[in-house]
């Protein structure tokens, strides 16, 4: 059951993420991919600006129980491969 939970969690998380990307005007053009395993949000596709990129993860980040941002999206002098991970899990501590 516990999975279950996770599941819908993560499912309810990732449509905020893409409700609030889709509504940002920085972010709104992006090509875009979003994935949520766990409360970690998988950003991917590609951005046009390193603005947009940074401003995606943001974003993302900012979202109620978001444990960790994976940025892969690839902009115009992106780290190569695009991949920042950022975890904050000691502010957010989730019962496992």
């Amino acid at each position: 059951m516990m999975q279950q939970d996770t599941t819908i969690a993560d499912e309810s998380l990732r449509a905020e993420i893409l409700a609030v990307l889709a509504a940002d005007s920085r972010t709104a053009h992006a090509d875009l991919r979003v994935g949520v395993l766990n409360g970690i949000v998988h950003l991917a596709g590609a951005a046009d600006t390193l603005a947009e990129r940074a401003a995606a993860e943001a974003l993302a980040g900012q979202a109620p129980d978001v444990r960790g941002v994976v940025n892969r999206i690839a902009a115009p002098g992106a780290p190569s491969p695009a991949r920042e991970i950022n975890l904050d899990l000691k502010a957010r501590k989730q019962p496992f």
